[in-house]
């Protein structure tokens, strides 16, 4: 595995495209290496199928110009933060040694995606713990930042990116998952393919883009102070 630059967490493939996908495509057309990795396939989704899933999950992932892309295959509904679980995480850290990770925002109205985020936090404090080894025996690595990506809320960013030169990228990726937010023949309604569900998303983003100055904007949380050597 070749290293990257930023490495994304989500519960399910579409979870990173909703909060962070324009981050990530305007650091891959910068020329930075970055990923996603999905915790689950899916497979409690109201609609759609584990393997068109994942063929959406490709192409939305050739939309952001990703470098590569996983999924480690954990249970839906099951991320309960097992030992294997844990040492699967640390592991592809250590394979990847992201300089950035991101995972789901820790107020998510989703437990997935809590679970996520807890998962992910703690993958990364063992990936740096030299007693603990993964079964390719990798080296530690630890990671320089952690931000939190949101999926179905709002609340104060500590950190927004003008995502207007790529949101074209944003949409495409978006679009990819048919089976999650079109209207198509025999799918069950959720809140994601409702009319206005891509509103939202559009809304959220115009709103972040407004308090920077900027037409569209995503936003990041971080848990701890971030590092600055100058405000100049």
């Amino acid at each position: 595995m070749s290293k990257i630059d930023i490495l994304a967490f989500g519960a399910h493939p579409d979870d990173v495209e909703l909060g962070a996908g324009g981050i990530l495509a305007k650091h891959a057309r910068a020329g930075f290496k970055t990923a996603i990795c999905d915790l689950t396939y899916a497979e409690l989704s109201s609609n759609g199928t584990v393997e068109n899933r994942q063929i959406e999950a490709e192409r939305a992932g050739e939309a952001l110009g990703l470098t590569s892309r996983y999924c480690l295959g954990f249970p839906d509904r099951g991320l309960i933060g097992t030992k294997e679980q844990l040492l699967m995480i640390t592991q592809i850290i250590r394979q990847l040694k992201p300089k950035i990770i991101f995972s789901p925002y820790f107020k998510d109205r989703h437990p997935d995606h809590v679970a996520c985020n807890q998962l992910v936090k703690e993958a990364v404090f063992d990936a740096g713990i030299q007693k603990i080894i993964t079964p390719g025996n990798e080296e530690i690595h630890r990671v320089s930042k952690v931000f939190h990506y949101f999926i179905n809320d709002l609340a104060d960013a500590d950190v927004i990116v003008d995502i207007g030169s790529v949101y074209q990228q944003k949409i495409a990726a978006f679009k990819a998952y048919k089976s999650q937010f079109g209207q198509q023949e025999n799918n069950a309604i959720t809140p994601l393919n409702k009319p206005n569900f891509f509103g939202m998303i559009e809304g959220r983003d115009r709103l972040w883009g407004q308090q920077i100055g900027v037409t569209y904007g995503e936003a990041l949380v971080s848990a701890r102070p971030i590092s600055l050597g100058y405000l100049l």
